[in-house]
């Protein structure tokens, strides 16, 4: 990465522009943008190197407290939650897994498309609508495995319907898993369990100047 040199500025296509030639204004937006993303940058790196650390400790617990009972575990699958012995605060570690579909998916299309055109008269229309919506793409070209899977639920009999349920089921694979981490705590007034956001965007804080209803009442 080439060192803008002193007394100088880049633009957004790279052009080295005199400090002077400047203007205040987006002087001052530059510096509180580089300072706030900055720290944003190092927060972030700290959230993931806690995040890499609470894996690691809930996954040495969960093997200490299976030694106890003779079990070995074997790698870090399934959802559990961990709370404190007053119950104030909990854990939850939950594995997701996206489930992506190969070739198969386009033989199992056809099969109930065909399925559709004979039973065009006869069909019902939900049930014609729930078929093409669940092979309908998003955007980046992929399926809804949710909608996919759903069709299982269609209680059809026909032979080529249940040859297409099973080429779905064939061609469901595991791409990959991601491991949440959430953290909880109980709140005194209404017993229920309330999230510790590590999201800066969903994290509460009150606004410049806003008075809470304790403050008001106090007033």
């Amino acid at each position: 990465m080439n060192k803008t040199p002193e007394g100088y500025m880049k633009d957004p296509r790279g052009r080295l522009i005199p400090v002077e030639m400047v203007r205040d204004v987006d002087l001052l937006r530059d510096q509180v943008t580089q300072k706030l993303s900055e720290k944003a940058e190092r927060l972030s790196a700290s959230i993931k190197e806690f995040k890499a650390e609470a894996l690691e400790d809930i996954r040495t617990f969960v093997e200490l407290s299976a030694e106890r009972y003779g079990v070995r575990m074997r790698g870090s699958k399934g959802n559990i939650s961990l709370l404190t012995y007053d119950g104030r605060y909990k854990i939850q570690r939950a594995v997701a897994d996206r489930l992506v579909f190969d070739e198969r998916l386009q033989v199992a299309k056809e099969l109930v498309d065909a399925c559709i055109t004979e039973w065009a008269v006869e069909s019902r229309p939900e049930i014609r609508t729930l078929i093409n919506d669940a092979f309908q793409v998003d955007r980046e070209g992929k399926v809804n495995a949710g909608r996919i899977l759903g069709l299982r639920r269609l209680n059809i009999e026909d032979a080529r319907w249940q040859l297409a349920m099973q080429a779905i089921s064939d061609s469901l694979q595991v791409q990959e898993s991601t491991v949440y981490v959430r953290f909880y705590r109980k709140n005194d007034e209404s017993d229920l369990y309330e999230p510790i956001s590590l999201d800066i965007a969903s994290t509460p804080v009150r606004p410049e100047g806003a008075t809470c209803d304790a403050e008001k009442k106090n007033a």
